[in-house]
């Protein structure tokens, strides 16, 4: 599945997309949740560093 989905998010002289994968912590039980987005290349490090 994974070869799916990054066969998908290239494009000929477009934009780039990348696959994100982010773990938060959650304040009640102390378990990692994972929250998968995708998103321009350029938005990249700005979404880690929120």
């Amino acid at each position: 599945m994974a070869k799916k989905v990054v066969a998908t998010l290239k494009t000929k002289g477009g934009v780039k997309y990348a696959k994100v994968i982010k773990a938060e912590k959650s304040g009640k039980s102390g378990s990692y949740t994972f929250k998968d987005e995708i998103i321009t290349e350029d938005q990249v490090k700005a979404y880690f560093a929120k």
